[in-house]
């Protein structure tokens, strides 16, 4: 049975307890998928591109690949933090040669890579609309690199934004950590995050990637195995 891997960030990632009640959205995966498949959650919260390859942790991930395994990629938050040089991408170029990176690795051991548009931070224009810049160029250079390399693309920059703008302003919040002072414990000051989710947003990320998965022809090797 195949392994689906996730190389990603915070936005995917699996959190601690001591975040709680935020959460990734690849926590919650499995539950769209076959138990026959096992997710390997590798997304690490504050990582980029540049980041993730620099520390090994695509390195690590060749180890265990095997073929017909898959690969899902979804980076571009942390690659716009211009401030930081060993986070920072450049999209056109850097951006673009990193991700090339992770697919070449999962093709080279006979995995399935797929590019997934970095999911929509929360922000609307001063009409109401979801934010088409909300996580800058990132998402459009994404879709260009799987055409340029034919790759499998998720575009759930767009399933996100088309999510928070059925639910409008006020309602989207709630799919993201908006907590008041002393709500938690472990947030005294209280939170409000626009990009990292709560359990219920990170859920229903999780059923936009599930199904994405499940209208993605070029995945049919993988659509017995969902429950979506």
């Amino acid at each position: 049975m195949p392994t689906i891997y996730i190389a990603g960030d915070s936005t995917a990632a699996q959190k601690g307890g001591g975040e709680w009640p935020m959460a990734g959205w690849g926590e919650y995966l499995q539950q769209y998928v076959s138990r026959k498949v096992r997710i390997e959650n590798r997304a690490i919260n504050g990582r980029s591109t540049r980041s993730f390859l620099a520390e090994g942790r695509l390195a690590d991930m060749e180890r265990d690949f095997l073929p017909g395994d898959f690969l899902l990629i979804q980076f571009g938050h942390n690659d716009q933090k211009l401030e930081d040089p060993l986070r920072y991408t450049e999209p056109h170029t850097d951006y673009r040669e990193n991700l090339k990176v992770f697919i070449d690795s999962a093709r080279s051991r006979g995995s399935f890579p797929v590019l997934l548009t970095s999911v929509s931070r929360r922000r609307f224009t001063t009409d109401g609309e979801p934010d088409p810049q909300a996580v800058g160029l990132y998402p459009q250079v994404m879709r260009e690199v799987a055409g340029e390399t034919g790759t499998p693309l998720l575009d759930i920059f767009a399933a996100s934004q088309q999510l928070y703008r059925r639910l409008g302003t006020e309602a989207s919040a709630g799919l993201f950590m908006h907590l008041p002072p002393g709500a938690r414990p472990n947030y005294p000051d209280g939170i409000t995050d626009d990009t990292h989710f709560s359990r219920s947003g990170a859920q229903q990320i999780a059923s936009l990637v599930a199904e994405a998965l499940a209208q993605c022809a070029e995945l049919k090797l993988l659509h017995p195995y969902l429950r979506v």
